[in-house]
């Protein structure tokens, strides 16, 4: 699997730690960081399928 580096605002880490560990959705910030990333590609497919710009 590609490694990605990126910079971050400190608040937005923040906010994701929060839904990271034991109690929250997530096992990692890496893991937070992959499903917010499908998500937004799932979305965007979505978009594009509704202005005829790809097929579902």
């Amino acid at each position: 699997m590609p490694k990605v580096s990126l910079d971050m605002p400190a608040e937005l880490v923040d906010d994701l730690k929060l839904h990271v560990g034991d109690d929250g959705k997530f096992v990692s910030l890496a893991d937070a960081i992959r499903t917010a990333c499908r998500k937004l590609l799932d979305q965007l497919d979505a978009i594009d399928a509704l202005h005829g710009r790809r097929s579902s």
